[in-house]
């Protein structure tokens, strides 16, 4: 009977999904026939959002209005903030994260209301609060006290904002904003099935979102931008860089950000994500970031040469997010 165990849910198709696609013609993943790449140069987060949502881009009347009520929806309670201020600051972000959003779904009088208009509502609700959950965590990791959000800035301006206290250059938000869009969405990935389990079984939103984020914490699924990080410091230097690379292969280690199940050819998301990182290390530009910029190549190209195996979305995506 083992033969038959399909490990990894390998060969298992459990549903069909309209949302998004790997083309394999041009290997490119596509939200609602779009190419990702395009939409994460081309479109900012929020555009994305509708789109994935509602099924095509929106018209600017369509986009204001998205925007309105997400705006709307901003702000925690003050129970909720005295939760978060409670937490362990040596917690992992994402526990502390998970803690908040399962929160929040005890204290929405809407939890229960599964209609395709609640659920709508609640994602939207979702999509504002998540943000001021993450930098409130933040700031109280920092001994500083939570700064709300600002009705007057966008969605990835206004998550600076309450992390910081102020709004980065647009060449830094447009690099957060790719990488939003870049990561919003990849069919049957291990939270996205999480999630459709718990709501399958008619729980509530909010259940299957936190149950989605303990599935995104591990290594292998949405840790692994955290893990490149951590990589890269364990490296060094680029001079070890080549080396570490065949030493870590020839050991058989995990190389976390290399690989994909679906991708063969290389993942598609790569390129723009890498630009990106570029980007954020020619605005920081000191010898640190140029260090981690010269290391990522070196590891990248010995990883190819080595085995053949390229980059993943996670690999630039780790060391842009720490500069």
């Amino acid at each position: 009977m083992s033969d038959d165990i399909k490990y990894g849910l390998a060969g298992v198709v459990t549903d069909d999904t309209a949302i998004s696609k790997v083309m394999p013609e041009t290997n490119s993943l596509t939200y609602r026939g779009y190419p990702v790449q395009d939409l994460a140069t081309q479109a900012d987060f929020e555009e994305t959002a509708y789109l994935i949502w509602n099924g095509d881009l929106p018209t600017a009347p369509q986009l204001a209005d998205f925007k309105t009520q997400e705006k709307a929806e901003r702000g925690l309670s003050a129970d909720l903030l005295a939760v978060i201020a409670k937490y362990n600051r040596d917690a992992h972000p994402m526990d502390t994260v998970r803690t908040s959003v399962s929160f929040l779904g005890q204290e929405d009088p809407e939890t229960e209301d599964s209609s395709p208009e609640g659920l709508y509502t609640k994602s939207i609700r979702m999509l504002a609060k998540i943000p001021e959950m993450v930098a409130a965590d933040y700031r109280h990791r920092k001994g500083l006290a939570p700064i709300g959000p600002d009705a007057s800035l966008g969605f990835s301006e206004n998550f600076f904002h309450m992390c910081f206290g102020e709004v980065p250059a647009p060449a830094v938000i447009k690099c957060f904003d790719i990488s939003m869009t870049l990561y919003a969405e990849h069919s049957f990935n291990a939270s996205t099935f999480a999630a459709r389990v718990i709501a399958s079984t008619t729980s509530d939103i909010y259940s299957a979102v936190t149950g989605a984020i303990g599935a995104l914490k591990g290594p292998l699924h949405g840790g692994a931008n955290e893990a490149v990080m951590h990589m890269l410091k364990e490296v060094g230097e680029p001079a070890n860089a080549r080396e570490w690379m065949l030493t870590a292969l020839k050991e058989k280690r995990k190389i976390m950000g290399f690989g994909h199940r679906v991708y063969r050819s290389g993942d598609s998301r790569v390129p723009t994500m890498t630009d990106a990182f570029k980007a954020m290390v020619d605005i920081i530009d000191t010898p640190e970031a140029h260090k981690y910029w010269e290391m990522s190549r070196i590891l990248d190209d010995t990883m190819v040469e080595a085995k053949g195996i390229y980059p993943n979305l996670d690999f630039p995506a780790g060391p842009a997010y720490y500069l």
